[in-house]
């Protein structure tokens, strides 16, 4: 493609999967591909993003950084989509829960994403859009943690342009609302999904929780990470 590669991957066409998983952390990408996937080869180096491409069970997938917040994962998850023909993108992270029906340890996915940031606006739509998972994605993830007694809580999660938040009631004030968890990716994964017509999926490990003060062990995360990775290897 005449688009590639792209002042932000110097990966050529056909060295990128059609389903590429994206934790935030490039040094995560890179764990995953060399404990998970089989004979896996970086594609990507620039700005330290790097991407992999190997085998799981016979199955070509990718595993790329996509950084913090909804700036970066909107960079290189539009271009994955609209540069190098990728059909679906799994962002797999961490998050705080604020409902009181997750804890630590659950794992959370995304069927919708609200947010307080202005990604939207650049669609110049009359109303607000929702952005929300790909179906299809979402109900096979579902299916693959059952088959795995793996729980996971399906709802609403918040993607929040801040992380230290001058607004101290904000939390409370999405928590009425029944959001399960805050993170900071998702809403803007699904809109680029939803502007590419590909499709999306965020899965979530809840590493601390808001309200209540408790947090994972480095044990504890390790472990509830490898669950997370079972089901979302599954999905390509």
């Amino acid at each position: 493609m005449s688009n590639t590669p792209t002042p932000h991957n110097n990966a050529v066409p056909g060295e990128i999967a059609k389903t590429v998983l994206m934790p935030g952390d490039p040094l995560r990408a890179k764990f995953i591909a060399e404990t998970f996937l089989e004979n896996p080869v970086c594609f990507n180096t620039v700005r330290n993003m790097l991407g992999y491409t190997g085998t799981f069970n016979g199955k070509q997938i990718s595993v790329m950084g996509g950084g913090m917040g909804m700036p970066s994962i909107g960079i290189y998850s539009y271009e994955l989509y609209h540069f190098y023909g990728v059909d679906n993108i799994i962002r797999i992270g961490s998050a705080g829960g604020v409902s009181d029906t997750v804890k630590v340890r659950d794992i959370v996915i995304g069927l919708g994403a609200s947010t307080n940031s202005n990604f939207a606006a650049q669609y110049k739509l009359p109303g607000t859009f929702a952005p929300i998972a790909d179906y299809d994605l979402l109900s096979k993830a579902v299916e693959v943690a059952n088959e795995n007694d793996i729980k996971v809580v399906v709802g609403n999660v918040l993607s929040s342009d801040t992380f230290y938040s001058d607004d101290l009631e904000a939390a409370s004030q999405w928590k009425k609302m029944n959001i399960l968890a805050i993170e900071m990716e998702a809403a803007a994964l699904y809109m680029n999904a939803a502007r590419a017509g590909k499709k999306a999926l965020c899965i979530l490990t809840i590493s601390d929780h808001i309200f209540t003060g408790e947090s994972l062990s480095a044990e504890d995360r390790q472990n509830t990470f490898t669950d997370m990775m079972k089901i979302a290897l599954e999905l390509a």
